[in-house]
């Protein structure tokens, strides 16, 4: 019999104590083996749960019992979760984890802890919610030399620039909605500046790139500048804005990663990706493009994919292959200065002094445009250092990358 404990029981960590009760014959014919949560660890009373007795307040219980040997991380953040992670690897213990935080900002010592101790950590959920990437990247697509990896990585975000398209909300109106919908929390800070998604995207860097990409240095603007004069110019042309985390291997071996909205071609399969739902584009030199899309967030999708990394040690005895990435050095990224692209820039100007700054661009055109406000797509592209050189002087209202 597998023996897990469960730490944090929130969200995500009563979805993996249900999966796992609710599914455990199928679960046991699968891996050949019976999984049981022994413990659950968190600060707060739970009388009336099913599992109540499981409940435990001090973690070197958990710790210092032989007889579990695999510890599902839920808590969140990067302080007291990377305390009992690293207490639980170092006691020999499996670690499985949804935590985007802890993964991007400590995944390498994590993996190399886990590696010296001869265990496993997993961190299939961190990425994607439900949606398997992290096994596909690490093996299915093991062959490739990934040359970008490409998504809507926050399902929040996506909703709300859904809502904008669709129903006409602004910002603000659709934030609300989010919120009383539950997709949004009180903060939403994480979410629309685009720092989950950065998180997000570090960790598909580090796994397709081979080195650790720090989330501090990577450049991330969210979705607060975006307007319904925006969404309308962009319907106008064929195309949606979309969040995105992106990041692509350059000719020289370095990395470009950042996070930023861009305006995708109706036609591009990231356009249809709607409402809370998210998509991992990703690019290898031998298959093409591959995409998985699928629920980012949510308790039983999560769930099922931390508990898909429980089942992967149970079948595997914990001798499947290690996943881990090199450090990064000076060397490992280059700035967004460096990446050209067309862009979309709406100004406080007339179409011919639009013209004159920038050269060959793509009119645009909504109803109830503002006077003096001219908005078009570049005809050539550029970096944005160079475009913002060129618009020097004018009154710029939104530049916004145009995907390739």
């Amino acid at each position: 019999m597998v023996k897990v404990a469960i730490l944090g029981y929130g969200t995500v960590g009563s979805g993996v104590a249900q999966v796992l009760c609710q599914n455990k014959d199928a679960i046991a014919r699968s891996v050949g083996d019976e999984v049981q949560v022994k413990y659950i660890l968190d600060v707060r009373d739970f009388d009336q749960s099913p599992y109540g007795g499981t409940f435990v307040k001090d973690f070197s219980v958990i710790e210092e019992d032989p007889e579990v040997s695999a510890v599902v991380e839920t808590i969140g953040g990067a302080t007291v979760a990377l305390n009992f992670t690293q207490r639980a690897l170092s006691a020999g213990k499996h670690v499985v984890t949804s935590n985007k935080e802890l993964v991007a900002c400590h995944g390498l010592e994590l993996t190399r802890l886990a590696q010296e101790k001869g265990v496993c950590y997993l961190f299939e959920a961190s990425v994607g919610g439900g949606i398997p990437i992290i096994r596909p990247l690490t093996m299915c697509l093991a062959a490739n030399q990934i040359e970008e990896v490409c998504g809507i990585l926050n399902g929040t975000t996506n909703y709300i620039l859904t809502r904008m398209i669709g129903a006409g909300l602004s910002f603000e109106a659709a934030l609300k909605e989010a919120q009383e919908n539950g997709y949004a929390e009180r903060d939403p800070s994480a979410d629309i500046l685009g720092y989950d998604a950065c998180r997000k995207i570090c960790i598909l860097a580090d796994l397709s790139f081979g080195k650790n990409v720090d989330p501090q240095l990577v450049p991330t603007e969210g979705i607060t500048g975006i307007t319904l004069a925006d969404v309308d110019y962009a319907d106008g042309a064929g195309k949606k804005i979309k969040l995105l985390g992106r990041a692509l291997r350059q000719p020289d071996g370095r990395v470009c990663a950042y996070v930023a909205p861009h305006l995708v071609d109706g036609s591009h399969p990231l356009a249809g990706v709607e409402d809370v739902f998210n998509a991992v584009l990703v690019k290898g030199d031998a298959v093409g493009e591959v995409m998985f899309y699928g629920p980012g967030a949510g308790k039983l999708p999560t769930a099922s994919a931390v508990v898909a990394d429980v089942m992967d040690i149970a079948r595997s005895k914990g001798a499947r292959p290690p996943i881990t990435w090199e450090q990064g050095d000076d060397q490992t990224l280059c700035g967004t200065d460096e990446l050209a692209s067309r862009f979309y820039v709406r100004v406080q100007a007339g179409a011919d002094a639009l013209r004159t700054h920038v050269g060959e661009i793509k009119l645009l055109a909504r109803s109830g445009a503002a006077a003096g406000e001219t908005a078009g797509i570049t005809e050539q592209a550029m970096t944005e250092q160079q475009l913002r050189s060129k618009l020097e002087g004018m009154e710029v209202l939104s530049l916004i990358r145009v995907l390739n």
